[in-house]
């Protein structure tokens, strides 16, 4: 599935620059499952009453589009039984709410109902610190020292184990790159995180994303870090499946792809010099 694609372009493109023949490889599709991308993400500073879930297929390996869902009826409700409705633009698989009420520790519940069947996940929304203003740059950086490299800081919360997520955006590279982090080494201390890239140039914003998560979802975000083979191991297992939170109330083995996940969000934008 799309899910290892780049495993297999790196593979497929050793072969072809060892042989003129084109090579066509016949690779089995498997059953198509629902995919719910429910990331509720509460910027700092903001009401956080906007916000949109995403439902798709998965899809054969050489599809560059993964089919959207449609037709579903999505909610999100919290402790007391408000209900929040997100409903679909039309066409596009995309179902937002204008009206949702984000409160940290609050407990949610998502349902989403399509073609008869009803998909549930509970989660608390996390609240995380905020991202200092002070922010290094080192032009000597990365693993051989000819990276520019920067490093920002966080002060964690000594009162309680936190977990994190880290994002961090660069105009040259189309999707963000994700960390997962937990304080058992830095607990209650001011925490840096250090990122870099060979393509960063002075110009270049980087955008900066620090979102408070829950111990599941850092469990399942390293599960899906490893089986993508983004989690710096040249040691790690062999990519399988990784399953969220979200559970098929009417069949069981009719499973989702997915997490539901509600986070408090620190942004910085910084620019390289």
């Amino acid at each position: 599935m799309n899910f290892f694609r780049k495993y297999f372009i790196i593979a497929l493109g050793l072969l072809l620059v060892s042989c003129e023949d084109v090579i066509d490889v016949d690779l089995d599709t498997a059953e198509p499952r629902l995919v719910i991308d429910a990331s509720i993400d509460w910027q700092k500073n903001t009401t956080g009453n906007e916000q949109k879930i995403k439902l798709s297929m998965t899809t054969a390996y050489y599809n560059e589009e993964f089919p959207i869902v449609s037709g579903a009826t999505v909610t999100v409700s919290n402790s007391s039984n408000t209900v929040f409705n997100f409903v679909e633009n039309t066409g596009t698989g995309e179902y937002v709410c204008n009206n949702f009420q984000p409160v940290i520790g609050e407990t949610y519940t998502l349902k989403v109902i399509i073609n008869g069947e009803t998909y549930t996940a509970t989660e608390k929304m996390m609240s995380v610190v905020k991202i200092e203003n002070n922010i290094d740059q080192n032009n000597e950086g990365g693993i051989a020292g000819d990276e520019i490299e920067i490093t920002y800081y966080y002060q964690d919360d000594g009162s309680q184990l936190n977990y994190y997520l880290y994002s961090n955006k660069i105009p040259q590279v189309a999707f963000p790159q994700y960390e997962v982090e937990d304080d058992d080494d830095t607990q209650g201390g001011l925490t840096p995180v250090y990122f870099s890239n060979e393509d960063l140039k002075p110009g270049d914003i980087v955008n900066i994303k620090l979102y408070g998560i829950s111990k599941r979802y850092y469990e399942y975000f390293r599960k899906l870090l490893n089986a993508s083979g983004n989690d710096g191991n040249p040691f790690s297992t062999t990519p399988t499946d990784v399953r969220g939170n979200i559970i098929n109330q009417t069949n069981s083995g009719n499973f989702a792809y997915g997490y539901f996940r509600l986070s408090e969000v620190a942004l910085r934008d910084y620019t390289v010099q």
